[in-house]
């Protein structure tokens, strides 16, 4: 066999449970990445309750490498540790912050919430977790006959994300080979991030293709579009509802959303009066407000109705250090883009249902930000069940939606008026459906192609991956259309077969 040679473990026939293995030589490789399947990609081994462990040998794996925390890419790290990997954890420094957030998470959901068991686990995990800061080479392995070593280059999907180079060397003044796994790649122009610059040069790159077969929408309309479809509840006295991802896309959308509002205040400070059962963020919301008869922005509620993104902003606000000039300007200048007066955490499940059954009851606009983001489980369902019937209100899809969950059939079925099931029971969708392509954190085909050919020498073989077959497909004559067009060969992979 050659080397390096690369093995899937997930992500390669869709768009979650991204796992790839490095085989540098015959007895030694590194994982990138070990992510949880998601919707449609669950549903072939759906039938086996053990459909997440790890089926693999971890024999001669030496390091895991994240390239940035969201659950498809970390979430089976759980499966991983209980089959007995023992090597270190890197990523970037705001990843080492966030990662143990969200296994924190992913093991109470799968193995237990007994605390002294989360304890002795979240304590496994900050022992492997070596922390690499951006560009700078980390040394996977050095002697005589084999010379490897890894770097980490932001990725502008969410804070902490990365793509990763990794160059090896089988003898001494040979050249190196360099193989470079995207991750997730961003959007340009995201909001609190920093940009991605491509690099310089990779022989293999693993790609991801999400949205491999579209262009997003202009950027600079979505808050635009974001401002309308506020304007419609508020009109409406309806409540919109946006299933976010609990970290990247929610911190995003307040951002956004604090910006907007700032925008927009009166010349005089409103007084901004909690929906009942607000919890900690207020104090002694005992009584239901009266909803002001010509609803304001600044009267506006955000509600964050997600304990784990509450933690997740918490974090962000502590990583500003990290935040692109303009995000940390805005701080400078006496503004709180994450922690503005009208949002509003709620934590426990009492508080969370005295907010839904207020807004329910009431003609009270507001907006609701909870997880999960296809709405496959969590809060946000609870919300889905009670006002998706209701035409006053409004679901924004701002993120993803993977085939086989709710979430999808939400986004293609609400605007035909027709219906979604939870649990087996049917929900007719009357409430407004929208979709905003220009929050997506991903970046579309123009910009996945521009991180190929943004290199000063472009990849001999490219590897697609995490997208759906007509996103890989379309991405991969788009891909074949720019090597032509400067003469060029390359050996596409985009699923069981090469193309190319």
């Amino acid at each position: 066999m050659e080397y390096p040679h690369i093995t899937h473990h997930g992500a390669q026939d869709g768009v979650t449970g991204s796992c790839h293995q490095l085989h540098i030589t015959q007895h030694s490789s590194v994982l990138v990445d070990c992510g949880l399947f998601q919707g449609a990609d669950a549903s072939p081994l759906g039938a086996r309750a053990d459909h997440q462990r790890i089926e693999f040998p971890l024999d001669g794996i030496h390091a895991l490498i994240v390239t940035h925390v969201h659950a498809d890419h970390v979430g089976r790290i759980p499966y991983l540790l209980a089959a007995g990997f023992k090597g270190p954890i890197l990523c970037s420094e705001p990843s080492a912050k966030l990662l143990p957030i969200v296994l924190e998470d992913a093991f109470k959901l799968t193995f237990s919430r007994d605390q002294k068991q989360v304890e002795r686990y979240l304590n496994q995990v900050q022992e492997r977790i070596i922390a690499l800061p951006y560009d700078h080479w980390f040394t996977l392995h050095n002697d005589e006959g084999l010379q490897a070593r890894v770097r980490l280059q932001r990725a502008a999907h969410m804070l902490g994300s990365a793509y990763v180079e990794i160059d090896v060397q089988y003898s001494p003044g040979e050249a190196c080979k360099r193989v470079v796994f995207s991750g997730d790649l961003g959007a340009p122009g995201a909001p609190i991030l920093k940009p991605c610059v491509p690099p310089r040069h990779a022989d293999i790159l693993v790609l991801e293709s999400t949205y491999g077969d579209r262009l997003h929408e202009d950027r600079s309309t979505r808050r635009q579009r974001l401002e309308q479809v506020i304007e419609h509840a508020l009109a409406n006295s309806g409540t919109i509802l946006i299933p976010a991802f609990s970290v990247g896309r929610t911190q995003e959308l307040l951002y956004e959303l604090e910006d907007i509002i700032h925008s927009k205040k009166l010349d005089t400070p409103a007084v901004i009066e909690p929906p009942v059962g607000a919890g900690h963020a207020r104090e002694n919301p005992e009584t239901t407000p009266n909803a002001p008869s010509e609803p304001d922005w600044p009267r506006l509620p955000i509600i964050l109705d997600s304990p784990l993104a509450s933690r997740f902003t918490q974090a962000y606000r502590e990583l500003k250090d990290h935040w692109h000039e303009e995000a940390q300007a805005r701080v400078q200048a006496g503004r709180r883009p994450l922690a503005f007066e009208q949002l509003i955490n709620v934590d426990s499940h009492a508080a969370h249902q005295k907010i839904l059954n207020h807004l329910v009851s009431s003609a009270r606009p507001a907006i609701v930000i909870a997880g999960n983001g296809m709405c496959s489980s969590g809060r946000i369902v609870n919300y889905l069940k009670a006002m998706l019937g209701d035409p006053r209100h409004d679901v924004l899809f701002v993120g993803y939606q993977a085939r086989g969950t709710p979430g999808h059939a939400i986004q293609r079925f609400g605007p035909r008026n027709g219906y979604v099931e939870f649990e087996g029971r049917r929900y007719d969708i009357r409430a407004a459906v929208h979709s905003i392509g220009g929050y997506s954190a991903h970046a579309d085909q123009a910009g996945l192609v521009g991180f190929v050919t943004g290199m000063e020498v472009w990849p001999k073989e490219i590897r697609l991956v995490h997208g759906e077959e007509g996103a890989k497909a379309s991405l991969s004559r788009a891909l074949s259309d720019a090597y032509s067009a400067r003469g060029l060969n390359i050996r596409i992979h985009a699923g069981a077969a090469p193309t190319g």
